[in-house]
């Protein structure tokens, strides 16, 4: 991964093994603020777990509404964790919302939207993007996949 991952990608949502986040800093701008969210797959079972932690993990204001039109709408604000980037990392992704797959879709196209709403340079000041990227850690090749399928899956079929 180099700069580019910063500046517009592809691939909404990035899925890479575990291993690779030790080589995440040196993709990192060196200048600006960035807010840094690790959230864990395996905790956000069911939707209100995956509401509470990212309410959690970006301070969410007292007015979050807990559902997932809610999160669409905060992932894709902030203005309360002012920042030049963002960096949404989810540990152990595949067991994000595993007895749910049709909430884990609906997951997926949030942070998709959201990501690529962070990119659009339209009704920003100088048309200036700001990065917003969401790491899903796996295990292995195998479950990354999986993963990559359930994102095409999600993104194809979604709202």
């Amino acid at each position: 991964m180099t700069d580019h991952a910063w500046h517009g990608l592809s691939d909404p949502l990035l899925v890479c093994s575990r291993g690779f986040v030790v080589e995440l800093a040196a993709v990192l701008p060196t200048s600006g603020r960035f807010v840094v969210a690790r959230l864990d797959g395996t905790r956000m079972a069911d939707a209100g777990h995956v509401f509470y932690d990212f309410s959690d993990a970006l301070f969410f204001p007292s007015y979050f509404g807990w559902n997932w039109n809610a999160l669409s709408d905060c992932l894709r604000d902030l203005h309360w964790l002012p920042a030049d980037g963002y960096l949404v990392i989810v540990d152990n992704a595949p067991q994000l919302l595993s007895d749910s797959i049709q909430d884990r879709h609906t997951l997926l196209r949030v942070l998709a939207r959201a990501v690529r709403h962070w990119a659009s340079p339209l009704g920003r000041p100088e048309g200036q993007v700001t990065p917003f990227t969401v790491l899903l850690l796996v295990d292995g090749d195998d479950e990354a996949v999986q993963l990559r399928q359930d994102i095409t899956q999600a993104l194809s079929g979604g709202h």
